[in-house]
């Protein structure tokens, strides 16, 4: 990483970083090539070059910098700069269904965190049930999602109003979603019409043939399926799908010069067309030490390349493939599933030896091209009676559910808690709490001491339901079945957290697990946090000082705030004792972040607090000047009233601070004006219809449990309040 900047007066300042110990040569050069600067340098992550050298009259925007191989120079001033983005309005606030639709589709395709897509869309169809983009996006919300029956309905209102006056519409999307929709419900000669019919549309013809084709070879129509799959392959050259599938066709018509060909073809465009190497090995034997070392082992590789071959109904290839997998002990525990349900695990290619023999190993042999494996009832004939066990795969690898084809497969192991399990895992995931509650029922119907299951059943209790005793009930079992669990002890306190258990009880189950609080700097903050609590100070400054924490999500500013905590409530107890020296000993380490607390002091940190204190500590100790120093510096900045729901927000203890500050500089009406502050926002606030903030990217807590913003608002409102008639009242006093 390279940087040059403008330093004043001829001058330049040179940044040069690399990740690893490297020796460059690093210039400065004119636009004539003259050079104005040469240096050889070692570089690396603990050797940063920052130099500000002169440039001898070359103008800033006519140098160029070169470190090695790479290089920099300004970019001229394009204009103006371009306007702010602009936070959303609220669906009820958007006057057009156009602009419903566009800021949905914004939401959809920038992932929002917190805002929704759908409620836009709903929004429209409220307006105009009618609208046909908002049907399509509505129904393709529902898609996505695996909610197959109700995306539906959407997505015939769309492909019917557009079919009104030309049966042959300018946008074919709406026509293959619905065919995927049907799809995904076993519908395939329905589904069949719709991508056929999508395919009128140029933009859709590469995916609407390429669905096509793949019912074709499922229904043993190859000689349609050739034609689907050239068509596609006309409308996108480079599709690695389509390419692997025809090659797969070819194969099984016996074709095999021409599927070798198109092999050969594709590897030249993509050296990790997986499909196609997995034909080739079956075709002739070859390059299977190869495609193994590209897969790397990775159970999404296989599964990609398996479910590919399962869509088009070629089980048998798929069979091999994992088979492969499994004996690699590359697969995961949806990889175990997935090859149950598709191919329904007794398949003799997986009995010891076969890999030894490369002739043909994986497949089972047919007759013709019309196999038995190759059609429809061969996608149909599989019964999941018993789940196959993790452990009959080398390396049971856990996997997270995330792919639709997921859903039939886990609905199908009626009698598996570990299933259902997983899939609740994945329609919480996809925002569907109704099933994901459902699935999780079972789970623990299914198997009473499933501990993950009853978690994630408090889950859904407390943030969706809002049922804080089942959530409690849930979470209290999931920790007693499994007590070496540090995230559920983790999760379980910050649940008492949100219910207010007492802190006495909270801190006496974390420190009756010294195993698990240990092995987690959450926990260990927890613990110190709850030692700050109850007074205990000492002990809480003790045990911070000797853990080394990491940055983590949610825990920005938290270990800084508790290391800080116990060292200003010793201090007030030293001062209270005449300790003054002791006190401002202690006050001046809060303006320090020492490197165990894993993370640095922010720019502008508000200490407002911290230099009070430290002003009462000076002027105690007989230094009136120092105490005035610090309390002009604790009297700075503009700090405002704020919601405070980020981490940057200024809370408001610290403009209560700034204004005792302010009072003990003599400054009174500067103080009042911040304490009257403070009451006029709790007052005027309090009653707030709080919403997250469009842009936030960061909330001050790690959000396991959802936070009542109202109720939340209230409290921060009535502590402004309080503070403010506090800082008052000491004015008069």
């Amino acid at each position: 990483v390279l940087n040059l900047d403008p330093a004043g007066d001829d001058r330049a300042r040179i940044r040069v970083f690399a990740t690893s110990r490297q020796d460059v040569r690093i210039t400065l050069r004119g636009a004539s090539g003259r050079i104005v600067f040469d240096r050889q340098a070692v570089l690396g992550p603990e050797q940063v070059f920052d130099e500000t050298v002169p440039t001898g009259g070359v103008p800033y925007a006519e140098l160029t910098l070169q470190a090695g191989a790479l290089s920099w120079h300004p970019e001229p001033a394009d204009g103006e700069i371009p306007p702010a983005a602009e936070a959303a309005l609220l669906p009820e606030q958007i006057g057009t269904c156009e602009q419903l639709y566009l800021t949905g589709l914004h939401l959809e395709q920038y992932r929002h965190a917190t805002w929704s897509a759908k409620d836009y869309y709903e929004e429209a169809l409220r307006r105009d049930p009618l609208d046909v983009r908002s049907n399509n996006a509505l129904g393709l919300w529902y898609l996505r999602r695996g909610r197959f029956a109700l995306a539906e309905p959407y997505l015939r209102t769309a492909v019917k109003v557009l079919q009104k006056r030309n049966p042959n519409p300018y946008d074919g999307e709406p026509l293959y979603n619905l065919g995927l929709c049907l799809k995904y419900q076993g519908r395939l000669d329905e589904a069949y019409d719709w991508f056929y019919k999508s395919a009128w549309n140029a933009a859709w013809q590469e995916p609407g043939y390429l669905s096509c084709a793949r019912i074709s070879v499922a229904q043993a129509r190859w000689e349609d399926a050739l034609w689907e799959l050239d068509h596609a392959l006309w409308r996108g050259w480079h599709n690695h799908q389509t390419r692997a599938l025809k090659a797969a066709v070819l194969r099984r018509l016996g074709r095999t010069g021409e599927a070798l060909a198109l092999i050969a073809e594709s590897l030249q465009i993509d050296k990790f067309n997986f499909g196609c190497r997995w034909v080739q090995y079956l075709l002739d034997g070859s390059g299977l030490e190869a495609f193994a070392e590209l897969m790397r082992d990775e159970p999404e590789n296989y599964d990609e390349i398996a479910l590919d071959f399962c869509a088009a109904g070629l089980l048998d290839e798929a069979d091999a493939l994992w088979a492969f997998g499994a004996s690699r002990g590359a697969l995961s525990e949806m990889s175990v599933y997935y090859w149950k349900y598709y191919c329904s695990g007794d398949s003799s290619v997986r009995q010891a030896g076969l890999l030894q023999n490369r002739s043909r190993p994986w497949l089972r042999e047919r007759e013709g091209p019309a196999a038995e494996g190759s059609g429809r009832d061969s996608a149909q004939r599989v019964v999941l009676q018993q789940p196959l066990p993790v452990s009959r795969v080398a390396g049971g690898k856990i996997a997270f559910p995330n792919r639709l084809e997921a859903i039939a497969v886990l609905e199908a192991a009626q009698d598996d808690p570990r299933a259902a399990w997983l899939l609740g895992n994945l329609w919480y995931d996809k925002r569907q709490y109704d099933p994901a509650q459902a699935c999780w029922e079972r789970a623990t119907s299914l198997k009473p001491d499933f501990a993950a299951a009853w978690r994630c059943l408090a889950l859904v209790r407390y943030n969706k339901r809002g049922d804080a005793a089942g959530a409690l009930e849930a979470m209290e079992r999931a920790y007693a079945l499994n007590e070496s669990d540090a995230r559920i002890l983790m999760e379980l306190d910050q649940l008492h957290k949100k219910l207010g258990s007492p802190a006495q009880a909270r801190l006496d189950r974390l420190q009756a697990h010294r195993e698990q609080v240990e092995s987690r700097d959450d926990l260990v903050l927890e613990e110190i946090t709850l030692l700050n609590d109850l007074g205990r100070y000492a002990e809480a400054r003790e045990k911070l000082d000797a853990h080394r924490f990491h940055p983590w999500e949610g825990g920005e500013g938290k270990v800084p705030a508790q290391y800080q905590r116990c060292r200003v409530e010793l201090a007030r107890q030293a001062m209270d004792g005449g300790r003054w020296i002791e006190a401002v000993a202690l006050l001046k380490e809060c303006l320090e972040y020492p490197h165990h607390l894993g993370e640095g002091k922010l720019y502008g940190a508000q200490e407002q607090d911290f230099y009070y204190w430290l002003g009462c500590a000076c002027q105690g100790a007989g230094r009136p000047d120092k105490a005035r120093e610090c309390w002009e510096l604790g009297s700075r900045g503009d700090l405002k009233p704020v919601p405070a729901l980020y981490y940057n927000d200024a809370k408001p203890e610290k403009i209560y601070y700034q204004g005792l500050c302010l009072n003990a500089l003599g400054r009174i009406e500067e103080a009042r004006s911040k304490f009257e502050m403070l009451l006029q926002y709790g007052r005027e606030h309090r009653e707030d219809a709080v919403v997250m903030d469009y842009f936030a990217v960061s909330l001050p807590d790690l959000a396991i449990w959802d936070e009542d913003l109202q109720k939340r608002n209230v409290a921060h409102c009535e502590l402004m309040m309080r503070l403010g008639r506090e800082g008052i009242d000491k004015l008069q006093q």
